[in-house]
């Protein structure tokens, strides 16, 4: 487990604020840091901010200020300030200024002033009904992270016109966003676009705001109800609600009533067009002058003509439109005929059920229906399934006529549709529960760690198995096949964990809800790397093997070879291979231009290995002969048998590098040994397989799965589809005429192991239980490397996972369960290879509450009549509160237990007093609650009441075992630890002297000692040692302080020779080396036109260098600064005397330069991809190779050349060659493989196709004709 890391002290003593402002004014935020002379630099959204029109950065010493002007909505973002390595993050939340309410006179006006911004609609679905309890639906809008400005709920009266406006800022999006406009739940409006409603949208470039607009003309009485806007880029989604209310226009005078009656002609005709009375279908007070009405509509109540005529005998209807003012009879009879038609007449129900309602989660709600016999029988279905009522979750209810649901305790389950059946007949509703946001309770805070720790960020929700969204610079996370993020929920607790943490892994970490969302830094610091091997110098001769192999702490460190100060490159005898730690560098073949200095540099790290490579030259008289054939295993010179692993089902492939002269022939052999397979001719006992390889081609083949091929130097033997009779020793014996060559290579098939068995409940606790298992029967043909649990609540069918790592026993105690709830347990067994099936579920279990004892009780302190005792927490304290611990003693040789204390205490720590001298104790401890008292706990042994000797010793912390350095003007705080009884006496000296107290500060305790120096200065260097003493008894402790400070200047620089464009320069060290070792120097070099000085080396290590590239006809002159561990020194040392460069007498020769070989090998940059694609349709397989000069390519399926098979097209364009398959079938399915070829060498990639057959969809025959 990697150690904690320290949070560093922050630099800022005052940190600035979250403030709120309105729009138009001005805000300034401050910060003072710890140190006067330290740099700040302002951020608004993680850019840095520069002084302008809009902000205005001031500075005073330690006091700095951010101030923002004339402040917009724009401006309410994340701010933060840093200083050194401290970063501050602050807000400004922008308040609307609020607006004087705008009158509109009732005299008819055509257009509302109002801008809310939701979305209008036709005729559509009804709104949610209050729930029971009387509270209507919750209509928040949840918060969001792509809207800058959302749709707001608006008014607007009949005839006039609302607009609807949402903005989102694109600026931190892939793509174009797409918003749609709902009404209610389900329908879209963007079908619906026309004259009454219209969307239009717009972008600005310069602020990069899109804005979409819904524009709702003529409102009509039906278009009001809830809203929905949706706004959607690839895999980021938001959305808002709104209302949309729409009021009856008030009359007006000398309202003609006529006009409804008026055709809604387009081409300027009376006698064409429709008439258009739906205005005078509500009998209404709007159309009533108040001035001759008044009576008339405090006494008539409205009535709806539509109701009565429907209600009524045709015979009537001439008489009911006289009545009520209609003059157009045939228009009448129309609509009339056309909403009769529509209208089914129900006679089980006089009032069903609305289309939808809306409860908030938690809530309750009840589902009212009147039905037509009071007697008749009733069935509720939830999504088709009848249920019944169920304690006090459902609820049925049946007064008179009426027939009442009622849902108590709403959950997400019971968002569903329900349906209400009475006979022959049903009506069926739907019920929307709402989940309220998701509020996060704890934010997440930034982290600094080491490159290769645990990384975990935590936050709290504020509802248990809310789902989070995590995101890492404005990308989601996701669960990859490297799982390098695990995802950990702890009730309201979520955990994100970085195994092993990276460079890339710096960065902004965010968490989202739907409630809020809560940002943190993550900072990935490198570790030190370490040489553990270094690298040799080497005497080799020609045509030998050279390798030069280094090994450093660090795997995932690459690096660079040089020869001679020139990058060496990987060629044909040149082999660069990093393997784990292990850097090597091979040359094969050494020849005398390979002679020189070698030189391994890591990346990212400022040293390097350097060695040298000699050559000696030895003359070989070359005599042909024979090789006797040689088998290469890498385990040869380990064991005499190579044991080989593969998982059942996926292939085998043993491929086994041979040597020999002439080529020799190969021959495998399954079922017994290399030692045992004869010659050829000869008999073989036993039932055996034998393949046969002979120059590359395969004399015998057994299996059908099973393929042997040879290649130069390899002979590869392959099985398809490993099973476990495939396990067992194959052998491979290779022949030519100088001799033979045998070797063993055991081959295991494993496979994932059986489920585990007898599955049982030991115990249980108060929210825990113990359970044990078996192992499988079968473990798969590898270890079992633990067990994963699951439980369940016994009424669930949701499985939760009680472990993420393999847990190594047969006995887990499961947690965190809720007493007196049902539960069920299952396991599942791991080995290396992957999980079985689970076992058998347990039976059903209760936890029940017990009590636990005290933990970690011990000895803290004793002496001649008294003894201090300590202890923890018990960990299961069970549901009362812990009242306190009652502590008892028991003498030796007796059985009673006596109280120490009167009562109990309530702390975990007692001091027991009045005790003799010499009596042996044994002590005990008890928790009490409730319930009574728990286990004890004792000591381990009987003790001695008399006070323990303890010799003085110092634990010198490891960071003080070697030299600390300060820099002059530095803090040094020295915390020395110590133990010692009685308490011992402290010393301090320097240098072997005493240390005085104006010299530094020396604070003791009983454990500790502290020397402090507030202020460091070179005197303050030294040998600082510490005693501690008892009696005669002493231990002492050495500490080293260097305290560092600038160099002093080089001296006695001077020119000594000038030759064409180069000066050359020496210099003598400086006198005062800052109490540290010198390491380099930097010249700078001014032309005295304009005294402009340019570095021309730094951190260089000599006394002496060569200016060169200097411009004919200038004159220079030249200083140098000296270079230590603090920086650099305060002043130069010039030159007294300048350089001039002259303009003639320079010839300039051409430097050679040796012409690069470009040759490289084949080499796959992108390979091939594992595909499954279905038989009928055209698939193609891609990859790219480079190489120089342009390789040849040839594709093979299952080991054979396709390139002159019809089926197949090649193509290949700048480096990437694809396969083109004309609709593939089932046999077409295989391994496929690309090679490419070269002078230079050649490379090669394979991929599985698998063929899918095609699915036919069955046609369903429709049953109702």
């Amino acid at each position: 487990m990697p150690e904690p890391v320290k949070k560093a002290v922050s630099a800022f003593t005052k940190k600035p604020k979250t403030q709120e402002a309105g729009e138009g004014s001005s805000v300034v935020f401050e910060a003072e840091t710890e140190k006067p002379d330290a740099k700040v630099k302002w951020q608004c959204n993680t850019k840095d901010i520069a002084s302008g029109n809009k902000y205005v950065i001031a500075a005073d010493g330690n006091k700095h200020s951010l101030t923002i002007q004339a402040i917009t909505k724009e401006d309410a973002n994340v701010y933060a300030v840093i200083a050194g390595g401290s970063k501050v993050k602050f807000e400004l939340k922008v308040v609307s200024n609020p607006e004087a309410p705008v009158e509109v006179p009732t005299d008819g006006p055509k257009e509302s002033s109002r801008q809310p911004e939701p979305s209008p609609a036709p005729p559509a679905a009804q709104d949610a009904p209050p729930t029971e309890d009387g509270q209507l639906p919750d209509t928040r809008q949840d918060l969001t992270g792509l809207f800058t400005e959302k749709p707001k709920s608006g008014e607007v009266t009949v005839g006039e016109n609302i607009t609807f406006v949402a903005k989102v800022n694109a600026e931190s999006l892939l793509k174009k966003p797409t918003v749609k406009w709902f009404k209610g739940k389900w329908m879209d409006l963007a079908s619906k676009s026309g004259k009454h409603l219209q969307l239009k949208e717009s972008f600005d470039r310069n602020t990069k705001v899109h804005t979409f607009e819904m524009h709702v003309i003529e409102a009509k009485p039906n278009f009001a109800g809830g809203y929905r806007c949706e706004v959607s880029s690839r895999d980021k989604f938001d959305s808002c609600n709104f209302e949309l209310t729409v009021h009856e226009a008030c009359a007006v005078e000398g309202f003609d009533i006529r006009a409804a009656f008026r055709r809604t002609s387009t081409d300027g005709k009376d006698d064409s067009g429709e008439l258009d009375f739906s205005t005078l279908l509500k009998k209404r007070d709007s159309f009533l002058k108040p001035s001759n009405r008044a009576v008339q509509m405090s006494t008539e109540p409205d009535v709806d003509v539509w109701d009565i005529l429907r209600s009524a005998p045709p015979s009537e209807y001439q008489k009911i439109a006289f009545q009520y003012g209609i003059t157009d009879l045939r228009g009448m009879l129309k609509r009339l005929k056309k909403m009769k038609k529509e209208e089914k007449k129900s006679a089980a129900f006089l009032k069903k059920l609305d289309p939808a309602y809306q409860v908030t989660k938690g809530h309750k709600i009840k589902l009212a229906i009147e039905v037509a016999n009071a007697d008749a029988e009733v069935k509720w279905l939830k999504n088709g399934q009848e249920f019944h009522p169920t304690g006090s979750k459902y609820i049925f209810e049946s007064v008179g006529n009426m027939r009442y649901l009622t849902i108590n305790n709403c959950s997400l389950a019971d968002d569903a549709a329900y349906c209400c059946v009475v006979g022959d007949e049903k009506c069926t509703t739907e019920l929307f529960v709402k989940e309220p946001p998701i509020l996060i309770v704890k934010n997440l805070e930034d982290q600094m760690v080491m490159k290769g720790e645990r990384v975990e960020l935590e936050c709290e929700v504020s509802e248990e198995g809310a789902n989070v969204k995590w995101e890492k610079d404005g990308v989601e996370l996701t669960r990859d096949e490297s799982f390098k993020y695990r995802f950990k929920k702890d009730g309201c607790k979520h955990i994100l964990i970085i195994n092993e943490a990276s460079k890339e892994d710096c960065g902004h970490y965010k968490v989202k809800t739907n409630g809020g969302e809560s940002m943190a830094e993550l900072l990935v610091q490198e570790k030190q790397l370490e040489v553990y091997q270094s690298i040799a110098d080497l005497t080799v001769k020609a045509k030998d093997q050279a390798v030069f192999k280094c090994e450093v702490s660090d795997e995932n460190v690459k690096g660079t070879w040089y020869k001679n100060g020139v990058e060496v490159k990987s060629d044909a005898r040149v082999n660069i291979t990093h393997i784990g730690r292990i850097h090597k560098l091979t040359i094969d073949d050494v020849k005398p231009e390979d002679e020189g200095d070698y030189t391994f540099v890591p990346d990212g790290h400022a040293f390097n290995l350097s060695a040298k490579l000699n050559f000696m030259e030895v003359k070989i008289d070359y005599v042909p002969r024979q090789d006797p054939p040689k088998i290469h295993l890498d385990c040869m010179s380990c064991t005499t048998e190579s044991t080989i692993i593969v998982v059942a089902g996926n292939k085998l492939r043993l491929d086994v590098p041979i040597t020999g002269d002439p080529a020799p022939t190969v021959v495998w052999t399954k079922g017994e040994k290399a030692s045992s397979v004869k010659p050829d001719g000869e008999e073989k006992e036993g039932p055996t397989s034998s393949w046969t390889v002979k120059d590359g081609k395969v004399i015998s083949e057994g299996d059908s799965r099973v393929h042997v091929e040879t290649s130069k130097g390899h002979c590869i033997f392959t099985i398809e589809g490993a099973e476990r009779q495939d396990e067992g020793i194959y052998s491979v014996v290779v022949r030519n005429p100088a001799g033979e060559d045998t070797a063993d290579i055991n081959v295991k098939v494993v496979d994932v192991p059986d489920p585990p068995q007898n599955l049982k409940i030991l115990s249980v606790g108060e929210d825990s239980c113990v359970a044990q298992w078996d192992p499988p029967s079968f473990d798969g043909g590898q270890p079992i490397i633990g067990y994963v649990l699951e439980r369940k609540k016994t009424r669930s069918y949701r499985w939760m996972r009680l472990n993420f790592d393999p847990y190594p026993d047969t006995t887990y105690e499961a947690k965190r369960m809720i007493e007196g709830m049902a539960y069920e347990m299952r396991v599942y067994a791991v080995n290396s290879i992957g999980m079985s099936r689970h076992s058998p579920a347990s039976q059903p279990f209760v936890p029940v509450a017990p009590t636990s004892a005290p933990i970690g009780l011990c000895v803290d302190d004793i002496n001649d009549t008294s003894i201090s005792l300590k202890w923890r927490r018990p960990e299961k304290i069970g549901a009362a509160e812990l009242e306190g611990y009652g502590v008892e003693y028991c003498k030796e040789g007796t059985d009673e237990w006596i109280p120490a204390i009167k009562g109990l205490t309530e702390r975990t720590s007692l001091t027991i007093k009045d005790l003799n001298t010499g009596d042996k104790l044994q002590f005990r401890v008890r928790a009490y609650n409730m319930a009574g008292p728990s286990a004890p706990i004792t000591l381990g042994q009987f003790v001695t009441i008399r006070e323990i000797m303890q010799r003085p010793k110092i634990w010198l912390p490891r960071s003080l075992r070697q030299t600390l350095i300060r820099k002059v003007g530095e803090t040094v705080n020295l915390v020395i630890p110590f133990q010692g009884k009685p308490r011992p006496k402290v010393t301090w000296s320097k240098d072997g002297e005493p240390l005085a107290a104006t010299f530094a500060n020396v604070r003791n305790s009983e454990l500790d000692t502290i020397l402090f120096i507030r202020n460091t200065d070179r005197k303050h260097s030294g040998k600082y040692d510490l005693q501690v003493q008892i009696e005669n008894v002493e231990d002492s402790a050495s500490v080293m302080l260097q305290v560092v400070d600038l160099p002093g200047p080089p001296e006695a620089l001077k020119i000594m020779d000038i030759w064409g464009f180069n000066v050359a320069l020496e210099w003598k060290p400086p006198k005062d080396n800052g109490n540290c070792e010198i390491i380099g120097y930097a010249i700078q070099k001014a032309d005295k036109k304009t005294m402009e000085w340019y570095t021309v080396y730094d951190q260089y290590r000599r006394t002496n260098c060569v200016v060169s590239d200097l411009i004919m006809g200038n004159e220079y002159v030249f200083r140098v600064y000296s270079m230590n561990l603090v920086g650099l020194s305060q002043e130069p040392c010039n030159t007294k005397d300048s350089a001039y460069i002259q303009k003639s007498g320079i010839d300039y020769k051409h430097p050679g330069h040796k012409e690069h070989d470009f040759s490289e090998a084949p080499k796959f940059t992108h390979p091939l991809v594992n595909r499954s694609v279905i038989a009928g349709y055209n698939a193609t397989l891609s990859c790219s190779v480079r190489g120089i000069p342009k390789p040849k390519v040839t594709w093979y399926k299952n080991k054979m050349d396709i390139s002159n098979e019809a089926k197949y097209r090649m193509l290949s364009k700048q480096g990437v060659l694809t396969l083109e398959i004309r609709k593939p079938c089932l046999f077409d399915g295989g391994v496929y493989t690309c090679k490419a070829v070269n002078a230079s060498g050649e490379d090669v990639v394979e991929c599985k196709l698998e063929v899918r057959p095609q699915i036919v969809k069955e046609e369903k025959k429709d049953e109702k004709k």
